[in-house]
């Protein structure tokens, strides 16, 4: 597929509605073991260092800086 008419901030709309017209539809895709067991360990990181942590809003918006340069 070729976006090249599409601006970076239009393709992230653009993925951001596909995403979140995945996530509203019901019977999601079950996790695999591996994925069980990441999901498990980063929970049990978190519960262990509950201040190691980066706001949302940090992450996004030094990706946003980013991806702009």
């Amino acid at each position: 597929m070729d976006f090249g008419g599409m601006t970076v901030d239009e393709r992230i709309r653009l993925i951001e509605a596909i995403w979140e017209s995945i996530t509203a539809e019901p019977g999601q895709p079950e996790l695999t073991d591996a994925q069980r067991l990441e999901l498990e360990r980063r929970w049990q990181d978190d519960e262990a260092n509950p201040d190691d942590v980066i706001p949302w809003e940090t992450v996004y918006a030094e990706s946003m800086a980013r991806i702009r340069k």
